[in-house]
């Protein structure tokens, strides 16, 4: 496999771990019968993205910061079912900062700006 092949199934799998993540939120977020799988789910595509983020960076750029923002992001991403469950945000809010995040998180994977 060249390094080009290499490279976009990484970065395939880090996008599936993303979908994951935002699927695994939504069922966590509407209850439902089925919160432990879909927390379960959220655990593992947390741990995907981190993985597989890393491997995209191979070694962390130290003089640039934007990979340490997102990572605060991801961090805000994992603990955001805690929020929706302790009642500390409503479940809507939750979502839509973690859009926000994702958001933020994409815009700075792509256009590393500091």
């Amino acid at each position: 496999m060249d390094p080009l092949q290499k490279y976009h199934l990484i970065k395939t799998l880090h996008l599936a771990g993303a979908f994951a993540l935002f699927a695994s939120l939504g069922a966590t977020l509407l209850g439902g019968s089925h919160k432990k799988s879909a927390s379960i789910l959220h655990g593992v595509s947390m741990l995907l993205i981190l993985l597989v983020g890393f491997a995209l960076l191979k070694k962390p750029p130290m003089d640039q910061y934007w990979w340490m923002v997102k990572v605060g992001l991801w961090l805000f991403i994992g603990i955001a079912p805690l929020l929706s469950k302790k009642n500390i945000l409503p479940s809507s809010v939750v979502f839509g900062l973690s859009l926000i995040a994702a958001l933020a998180a994409a815009y700075l994977g792509f256009n590393k700006p500091f």
